[in-house]
């Protein structure tokens, strides 16, 4: 929570200053810059810049370099050589560790106030648990065709870095984040390390379910972490040398007999069953109007089905429950739009009565 007297950098602009006044009416703070101007500006639109490590484990960058008066760059020696020592100097001391080598990455949702994780806003966090440096850019979904990039920078080793807040309306473009991240040293040897182009896929869900948050390393308040490099590519297909490929093929060249054909029977796949009842998906309904249980169930059915896009013949039962068939004329509207090659019927009488429908992946 921005207060006065804060210092603090805007998100979508360059600059920043220190919060002389607060319209909590408006959600506007007036932040007074370095020539005494006050800027008015959206709240969400500024982050806090915290001088000393109050609430984590490993070191913040310090941004308030940024916010200082600086001298107008003269073509002059003395002027030649303070660029020379800032470019020459890191903004924090480098610490490596034994098992920093090792690339580890995180993306950390903090939630400012855990009691109220129906309303409450969320601070994210890069983690970087490594000895790199690493170039980032973090790119969210603007809609169903356009993406953004939500944060970019550098961030150096064994450090975390507030790189935005999040609104409970933002939640739904965080249901798929692409992370793309360049690791390196500097001034030293090292191991090359691949560079990272992941795509990462995140419930909406998780937001509003306590035990999505949990201790940890890194912070000392509970925290929702994304690992990163775990999340890439946890399947790679394993590299074959030109040379075994020489010796497969005399192999088969000597065999004298063909390889007996089996007929393989295919089994089809098990029907999954998803219960869309808004008690299965949030632990309180405290703070929720009925469009947003709502919301929260079409999202889920949203991302049920593009988890299972690619089995062709999967056949998924959405438990919607009868109710006042709200929820089932919605799911009805988007398979007759939006996934209107998926074929569709009401699920077993007999299993599920009038409340659920079933899904064939086409």
């Amino acid at each position: 929570m921005i207060k006065k007297g804060d210092r603090v950098r805007f998100l979508n602009a360059t600059g920043g200053g220190i919060v002389a006044r607060i319209d909590e009416k408006n959600n506007l703070v007036y932040v007074e810059d370095e020539d005494g101007f006050e800027i008015p500006t959206l709240t969400r639109d500024c982050v806090v810049i915290p001088q000393i490590n109050e609430t984590t484990n490993f070191p913040k960058k310090d941004f308030s370099s940024k916010l200082q008066n600086e001298e107008p760059l003269l073509d002059s020696k003395k002027n030649q050589n303070k660029m020379v020592e800032a470019t020459e100097k890191p903004l924090v001391e480098i610490i490596e560790t034994a098992e920093g080598d090792i690339l580890k990455v995180f993306l950390a949702f903090v939630p400012q106030d855990i009691k109220k994780l129906q309303t409450t806003p969320y601070t994210l966090y890069l983690v970087n648990d490594s000895n790199y440096f690493l170039y980032y850019n973090i790119i969210t979904r603007k809609n169903d065709t356009e993406h953004v990039s939500f944060s970019q920078g550098m961030i150096e080793p064994n450090i975390l870095e507030e790189i935005g807040i999040l609104n409970k309306e933002d939640l739904n473009n965080w249901s798929e984040i692409r992370t793309q991240i360049v690791a390196f040293k500097q001034n030293k040897s090292y191991q090359p390390q691949n560079v990272i182009d992941a795509t990462l896929k995140i419930d909406p869900v998780k937001f509003y379910k306590l035990h999505s948050f949990t201790e940890n390393d890194f912070f000392e308040e509970e925290a929702m972490l994304i690992d990163i490099i775990s999340e890439l590519g946890k399947v790679k297909l394993k590299e074959i040398s030109p040379t075994e490929i020489k010796k497969a093929m005399l192999i088969k060249e000597k065999s004298e007999k063909p390889n007996p054909k089996h007929i393989v029977t295919l089994k089809k796949p098990e029907i999954i069953e998803v219960d869309l009842h808004i008690n299965e998906l949030v632990d309180t309904t405290a703070g929720l109007s009925n469009a947003d249980m709502l919301q929260l169930q079409l999202d889920k059915f949203i991302n049920i089905l593009a988890e299972y896009k690619n089995k062709k013949g999967q056949k998924i039962v959405f438990i919607h429950g009868k109710g006042e068939g709200v929820l089932r004329k919605e799911i009805e509207k988007l398979l007759k739009t939006r996934y209107k090659n998926y074929y569709f019927q009401d699920a077993s009488f007999r299993e599920y009565g009038f409340g659920a429908t079933m899904v064939t992946i086409k």
